[in-house]
Parts: structure tokens; sequence; C-alpha cells
């Protein structure tokens, strides 16, 4: 397996028609993804001292985060207003490999910051809501 460029992890929005029409988050400079799992104990006094998990069992969620350059996309303008409704939307995370991850997230923080002679930045968080699709 080759080594990837990250400039090539790049974050879409749907745009809330059917089928889902994806548009590049415009601006990113850091992607991050975070799969998480909640493990389920099953330890009992059979265990022998050693604690024992359940396969396939608790919660799973995926965690998106990006940080970059203001640019007043279309789809950045959507984010924004996802984030201010508190609106569940279509992403689909797209990899220089083909592999791409689709599925349903919150904006659960979205930071603007910027200097008075530099260029106005953003900062935003994502939270799975139902399962996340990987092809």
């Amino acid at each position: 397996m080759s080594a990837e460029r990250g400039s090539a992890f790049l974050l879409k929005v749907g745009n809330g028609a059917t089928p889902v029409v994806y548009q590049t988050v415009a601006g990113l400079r850091t992607t991050q993804l975070s799969v998480n799992g909640e493990m389920v104990a099953i330890t009992s006094k059979d265990s022998g001292g050693w604690r024992e998990l359940l396969s396939g069992a608790g919660v799973r969620s995926v965690s998106v985060s990006g940080a970059g350059i203001f640019t007043g996309s279309a789809a950045e303008v959507r984010i924004k207003g996802n984030a201010l409704s508190g609106a569940i939307d279509d992403y689909l995370l797209t990899f220089e490999s083909g592999e791409t991850m689709t599925g349903r997230f919150l904006v659960t923080r979205l930071d603007y910051a910027g200097d008075y002679n530099g260029e106005r930045s953003y900062t935003l968080s994502l939270e799975s809501s139902g399962a996340v699709v990987s092809a």
C-alpha cells in the first residue's frame, strides 16, 4: 500500500436533494477522521482474571474535524446553516485511494477566527448520526 496525500482527503456536504449531490468543502487545510467504538465488558468469575469483551456490541460512531481558510463557498454556507439550525445532513469523505465514507452528521462545533491583517479561518467538528458506510 502506498502513502496517500493529505490534500486528497476531502470532506463534501450534500445539497439536500434526492439523489444527493455532494460539493467539496473548499478551503480546508486539515481534515481528521476518528472511528470510535464503545466496549461492552462481559468479564465474569470464569474469565481467569482477564477482561473479556463482547464482539460486535456497543455504540460505534465517527467523528470528523477540519480546519481551513474561509472562502464563502456554497458548501461552507450550507455547513453554517446546518450548525445554526442543528440540522443533520449528508456528508461524504473521499480518499486518494478511491475509498469513500458516507453518512449523516451533525455539526457540533463551527468556529471562525481572523487577524486584522490575515485571512478568515474556520474549524469544524461533525459527529455521525446512524450508520456510516465505507466503500
